[in-house]
């Protein structure tokens, strides 16, 4: 199978297999106007398998976002058809209303707008605390 490659916009590549969707989702891809292309279960020498997702716009992306989904994440940015740059991600050390407190006594969920903080206490098994109340919570 051929997908067009992009000219100006976007490409993440090295996603874990099944993940595009999450990603999708997480970044709001569906706002937008332009050419979306999910690839799924693409052959990877490195992982065996992979997706990727090829956005033919470039715009904000949220790295802690897409750090927090799936670190091993590469993020390219192709302008006329060459690549400008090429960013890859790790675990975020602070997470500000990306995940929500599981805590039904944290304050987050009793005052609505506050925003929900996590900061990363074990980076090698992806665990995060609310500063709010201490509740952990693991990257999936």
């Amino acid at each position: 199978m051929n997908i067009d490659g992009v000219t100006t916009g976007i490409v993440l590549d090295h996603i874990k297999a099944g993940k595009s969707m999450e990603i999708y989702n997480l970044l709001r891809l569906y706002n937008l106007s332009c050419s979306v292309a999910i690839i799924q279960n693409a052959k990877s020498k490195k992982y065996g398998k992979k997706d990727i997702i090829k956005i033919d716009e470039n715009f904000e992306v949220d790295l802690d976002v897409l750090g927090f989904a799936d670190p091993n994440i590469t993020v390219n940015i192709v302008k006329n058809g060459k690549l400008e740059k090429k960013s890859h991600l790790s675990l975020p050390k602070e997470l500000n209303g990306v995940i929500k407190c599981k805590n039904p006594r944290c304050i987050t969920s009793i005052e609505q707008e506050i925003v929900h903080k996590f900061k990363l206490v074990d980076e090698k098994n992806g665990i995060y605390r609310c500063v709010y109340c201490d509740t952990l919570h693991a990257a999936k």
